[in-house]
């Protein structure tokens, strides 16, 4: 009886030691898979990264290619990157300033032979917030080839009405596959198109496109002021690479696939700034300003959703964020554009004193806007749907003075506050 009862504990004992292995190892299997999963969404996002990669690293040393970054330091990714920024103007030196920051070695394609050594001997540009100094990976060129051949990333700060000359110039020498972060805002004069548009036509539809927005001043960035943007991708994973690229304690990075969303907001917000400063400029007090604002938010969350972003993108830091900013912050061109429409000056006479040296993408967003409205939008009474940014294109065209085009709206029918819910 005793053996009997002995052997059944032994069994008992053996059945579980066999579940107990079973488990250990299925809980070890799906550890793998999921360590693998990770490893295949974190691997670099272009197929030059990879190549780079495997030529550099060896299993001993690297046993992931994911972009793991320490964002409270400078540490670099784990594999070769290299940055090129397109563009030497302030925007361009702070996303250089970003990426530098990190680690990374940084290339800024610049017009003069004479500024990029200036750069590089100085660390400094020499006319732009020439007071502050750039990070030593920082170094530029003048020589397009020079600054491309290596690039794993192109970071693109040109402005908009610019952009498809400078890209029809340089395309030959910008390698397959490489991905495109853009940061310019707006709308092409000519084409009506947003930046998507104009990256895909000049550069082909092969390779990935992102899109950086959000309130971001270059001077606040370059000084380690606190900033939060976004970036959107049709490609979260490159979107993800990207965030992590350049996120850090004052630059963070949050992520969207609504491009059409992030691009309908950077480019009203510059119209809806300028308009702000005109109110300034004639002296209408906050009142008229916040309602000027807060109505000029309602004609983007309108046009963004027509053309298919999401409300969610209009109300985050692409739309109402970098509105905010635009209009309310003393270092915004179009705000000040706006500020001396509203004293008396004509568009061009502004234009005209500003120069080469300084773009304010309103101005030729507001006459773009109003002609893509009228393209795209179909519908009864469009100036009554964007009666802000219809008005705002008259007066910079000089057809309608500043204080007739604010006794404009204030004379308007009275009506819901939101078009959106006569429905």
């Amino acid at each position: 009886m005793k053996e009997r009862s002995s052997n059944r504990l032994i069994a008992a004992a053996s059945r579980r030691l066999v579940c107990l292995t079973l488990l250990l190892l299925s809980l070890s299997t799906t550890t793998e898979s999921f360590s693998q999963q990770r490893r295949q969404r974190n691997a670099p996002s272009n197929r030059l990264q990879i190549q780079q990669h495997q030529r550099t690293s060896s299993p001993t040393t690297h046993s992931s290619t994911s972009l793991s970054l320490n964002l409270k330091s400078s540490s670099p990714p784990p594999y070769p990157v290299r940055v090129t920024v397109l563009g030497g103007g302030n925007f361009g030196l702070a996303l250089a300033s970003v990426v530098a920051k990190k680690g990374v070695p940084t290339t800024l394609l610049v017009r003069s032979e004479d500024v990029a050594s200036h750069i590089n001997e100085n660390h400094r540009h020499p006319t732009k917030m020439s007071d502050i100094a750039l990070p030593r990976l920082v170094r530029a060129t003048s020589n397009t080839k020079e600054a491309l051949n290596d690039a794993t990333y192109i970071i693109h700060a040109v402005p908009v009405q610019y952009t498809r000359s400078f890209l029809e110039s340089i395309k030959e020498e910008i390698p397959p596959n490489v991905p495109v972060l853009s940061a310019s805002k707006g709308i092409e004069t000519s084409s009506l198109g947003f930046m998507a548009d104009i990256l895909k036509e000049c550069l082909g539809e092969d390779r990935s496109y992102a899109f950086l927005s959000g309130p971001s001043f270059a001077r606040e960035i370059c000084e380690g002021v606190a900033t939060a943007v976004v970036i959107a991708c049709e490609d979260l994973m490159l979107a993800d690479d990207l965030a992590e690229l350049m996120s850090q304690e004052d630059f963070l990075v949050f992520t969207t696939k609504d491009v059409i969303g992030v691009e309908v907001g950077g480019a009203v917000k510059n119209v809806i700034a300028i308009a702000a400063g005109m109110c300034e400029g004639l002296g209408l007090g906050t009142n008229a300003m916040s309602g000027l604002v807060t109505r000029g938010c309602g004609e983007m969350r309108r046009l963004g959703i027509y053309l298919g972003g999401r409300p969610s993108t209009i109300s985050g830091l692409s739309g109402v964020g970098d509105t905010f900013g635009t209009c309310f912050g003393p270092l915004s061109r179009n705000r000040r554009f706006g500020y001396r429409l509203g004293k008396g000056e004509t568009a061009e006479e502004i234009k005209a004193s500003m120069g080469g040296s300084e773009v304010a993408e309103g101005v030729d967003t507001s006459i773009a806007l109003v002609k893509m409205i009228k393209e795209k939008c179909k519908g009864y009474r469009l100036d009554l749907k964007y009666p802000i940014l219809f008005g705002m294109a008259e007066i910079i065209e000089g057809r309608m003075k500043p204080m007739e085009g604010m006794q404009k709206i204030m004379n308007f029918p009275v009506r819901m506050e939101n078009y959106d819910e006569r429905f």
